[in-house]
């Protein structure tokens, strides 16, 4: 963007876009494309973005940092994993891509130990990229497509969020934790409350939370439907990256004083209690005393949402000398190999073992579904970012979102439990775990990017079960299509395209992957749909959604393997922001009702007929359309909210063959 540095509020969510920012303007609303410095990805959603990568004909990333990380399937039960991992190493070393191995943890808090960088961008194929909010970045989840065009030097673009200043005053009380108070966001705000928004903490509050007590409260607000969460880079970014040995990577940023933020609010962390997430939503939270009795089953400790030593060092302490209650399985995944030794040196996880813990790999492991499945209708305690329907593995499962305190005090009486009633009736205090040792982080594990002449000749290790990215056609200009699916509100990405230890080592092969579409929902869909898709002439279909469509994963298979099926069009009240870029970018049509009471209309069955696409997708045309349902003699007001940009990539049938085009044309950049 050429000229002056533009206008900020003050606020250090403001200061990084527009350091960063080179297309469109910084108003709330405006589409904005941002300078992308460092990019992640990850297993089970990177597969495809190097398929992309390749798809485009890129020779070499050209952000400053880009990491491949192996953290979600690592349960290798057949070949398909290996095969996936033995395909993203070689891809890493072909286009300049750090890889980190099977093993040694989850992407977030690793980029944030390794990699993270004060005041830079970084955008992931992964919702929980906002983790490194914590470190003072502004730091987006988002599709595989985008970040695939960030790592080939275009603009992350995004519509400009409303900065939502949220002040923390006053202390953390005993046994109530950095979860607690993003669980206090989601009972005030729900799933939706930070939609277009990002969320800046600022305070005098900040003074008592570590990085890594940010790091769980940045992370989940993907679940508040956050564009990211932001921290201000202080002492304690400055301290965190000290005890990892990269000080010289600390740069302050903090707000101005003067800061206007666009939203304001404010949290008392001493007037916070233990919060739990009841199934089946992480907004459905109450207090930890309002369900205290009900029995636990399962409690486990890890993720990125809880990924610090000091998270899993609580659980030692509580457990040290006693053991879980019969019945219960206590599950402990450490998130980094550093987090396991750490644990192991300082004699912590000896206590866990002697106290009954089942200790697994680190990884996201039951975050994501693979492993850890609990009993049917049994309650799970987890220190988990989502309990989404059927997202532990277990079809009709019962999760619970809580601190790691609340899960530790849990499965140490075998039914929910308040922490603090739990240390009052054993006369036991609350124990100080900041101290406790630790190590630097080490790059054992990370493999660096080969050098240029070096990675040309690098051949990409493809196995049998990873499958050509499918080609897609143009959206027709009128259709006639039946409604193959109606779903209800908050239908997130996993009930769309499931993870779990079935569905996801799948991932790279789309057409195996595409039966498993919506089958939580309607476990006929992927046969009505290949039906419809392949009888020829109008085949196609629409699917008909509630509101904050798609919300949850990042994964773009739940927008890959509908279009596979032959989804053209969705017409939903809302939907989420990366399903929403998700949708585009494979060439589906997205429309919202004009009259949210128009959904009730609408059946499954119903044919609808569309005319005149082309023009409501042509540059600066209305968005606006009518949809005829010729079998109930109805017509329905709908429009997409689609940018220029966006509105060809849909006509053209998707994103790659455009992006193919640019990158050979030399056009990439920005």
């Amino acid at each position: 963007m050429a000229g002056s540095r533009p206008r900020t509020n003050g606020s250090v969510a403001h200061r990084i876009i527009a350091d960063h920012l080179v297309e469109g303007s910084m108003e709330p609303g405006e589409e904005i494309g941002l300078r992308i410095d460092q990019t992640l990805t990850q297993d089970a959603t990177g597969t495809l973005v190097m398929q992309e990568l390749e798809a485009i004909g890129l020779d070499r990333v050209r952000t400053e940092v880009s990491v491949q990380y192996v953290d979600h399937n690592i349960l290798q039960t057949d070949e398909r994993n290996a095969e996936d991992h033995a395909f993203l190493r070689s891809a890493a070393r072909r286009f300049g891509v750090w890889y980190s191995k099977p093993g040694n943890g989850v992407s977030h808090p690793l980029h944030m130990q390794h990699f993270g960088v004060p005041g830079k961008t970084l955008a992931g194929s992964d919702s929980h990229t906002c983790a490194a909010g914590s470190l003072g970045m502004f730091a987006v989840g988002t599709g595989g497509v985008e970040v695939a065009m960030a790592m080939a030097g275009h603009p992350l673009r995004i519509t400009m969020p409303e900065i939502w200043g949220v002040r923390l005053t006053g202390e953390l009380p005993d046994w109530v934790s950095a979860k607690d108070v993003v669980l206090e966001m989601l009972r005030r705000h729900g799933v939706k409350g930070a939609v277009n928004r990002v969320i800046e903490y600022h305070g005098p509050g900040l003074a008592s939370l570590t990085a890594m007590d940010r790091h769980v409260i940045a992370n989940m607000g993907a679940e508040l439907g956050a564009t990211t969460s932001v921290f201000p880079a202080d002492e304690a970014v400055r301290d965190f990256l000290r005890s990892e040995g990269r000080q010289d990577a600390f740069r302050a940023v903090t707000a101005d004083r003067d800061v206007r933020y666009d939203l304001v609010e404010e949290i008392d962390l001493s007037g916070l209690e233990p919060l739990i997430a009841r199934p089946t939503s992480p907004g459905n939270v109450v207090p930890v005393r309002e369900v205290a009795g009900a029995r636990c089953d399962q409690a486990v400790i890890g993720s990125s949402a809880n990924p610090g030593l000091r998270d899993f060092a609580m659980a030692a302490a509580m457990v040290t000398g006693r053991q879980t209650a019969p019945g219960v399985s206590f599950d402990v995944n450490p998130t980094s190999r550093d987090t396991l030794q750490d644990l192991t040196r300082s004699g912590a996880m000896f206590e866990l073992i002697a106290a009954g813990a089942r200790i697994h790999q680190a990884g996201c492991l039951g975050c994501i579904g693979m492993g850890q499945a609990p009993a049917t209708g049994r309650n799970s305690l987890r220190t988990f970012p989502r309990n989404f329907p059927g997202r532990s593995g277990t079809e009709d499962d019962a999760v619970w979102l809580c601190s790691p305190e609340t899960a530790t005090a849990s499965a140490l009486t075998g039914a929910i439990t308040d922490p603090r009633d739990w240390a009052a009736s054993n006369g036991f205090a609350r124990p100080s775990v900041s101290a406790l040792d630790r190590e630097p982080a080490d790059n054992a594990m990370l493999e660096p990017p080969l050098p240029p002449e070096e990675a040309s000749r690098v051949e990409l290790d493809r196995g049998p079960g990873i499958s050509a990215l499918p080609d897609f056609d143009p959206l027709p200009d009128a259709m006639d299509v039946p409604v193959l699916l109606k779903a209800g509100d908050d239908v997130s990405t996993d009930e769309i395209s499931p993870a779990g230890a079935r569905a996801l080592p799948y991932r790279s092969n789309i057409p195996k992957l595409a039966d498993f579409t919506f089958t939580r929902i309607d476990p006929g869909y992927p046969r009505l749909a290949a039906k419809q898709r392949d009888i020829g002439g109008s085949s196609g279909h629409v699917v008909v959604g509630g509101d904050n469509y798609g919300q949850g994963s990042s994964r773009e298979h739940a927008a890959l393997t509908p279009r596979y099926l032959g989804l053209r069009v969705v017409i939903a009240k809302s939907y989420a922001r990366i399903h929403w870029q998700n949708l585009a970018n494979f060439g589906v049509l997205a429309l919202e009702f004009d009259d949210p009471s128009d959904y009730d209309h609408i059946q499954q069955g119903d044919e609808l007929h569309f005319e005149g696409l082309h023009a409501a997708l042509a540059p600066d045309a209305e968005p606006g359309l009518v949809v005829r349902n010729t079998t109930r003699h109805q017509s329905y007001e709908v429009r997409h909210r689609l940018p220029e940009h966006r509105r060809a990539t849909v006509r053209a049938g998707g994103a790659i063959a455009a992006l193919a085009a640019e990158v050979s044309g030399g056009t990439a950049g920005g």
